[in-house]
């Protein structure tokens, strides 16, 4: 069977795209204090950018266009572990559950961006 390789990259642009819906959701959960809501700032932006360059990779004008936009989607989803794990959940357990789950999917779009730079590299 032959793969479509539009299919998968609509897979990862919805991948990413859910990956920042669910930071959306998880940063309402967060307790409303000075340090979470600028952290909170730093995690919605580096999430969406996750996705965006991916978007923008996919319409890269050449390969070294393509490269650099999947190095900063790297980026981006390594940043947006960093940012959850940085924030204050208090002592709520199922908050707690849900950054762990989060900080798994960035580290596996990281993972997954870093295949696609050593293939193209």
């Amino acid at each position: 069977m032959v793969e479509n390789p539009k299919a998968k990259k609509y897979d990862r642009e919805e991948r990413t795209f859910q990956f920042a819906q669910a930071v959306r959701e998880f940063v309402k959960k967060l307790p409303k204090t000075l340090s979470n809501i600028e952290d909170s700032k730093q995690l919605v932006d580096s999430s969406g950018s996750v996705g965006a360059n991916y978007i923008e990779a996919n319409e890269s004008l050449g390969k070294k266009d393509f490269l650099m936009r999947i190095k900063i989607s790297r980026k981006e989803a390594k940043e947006s572990a960093y940012w959850l794990r940085l924030v204050d959940i208090g002592n709520d357990n199922t908050i707690e559950n849900e950054r762990g789950g989060l900080v798994r999917e960035a580290n596996e779009l990281t993972n997954i961006f870093g295949a696609i730079i050593r293939k193209s590299e």
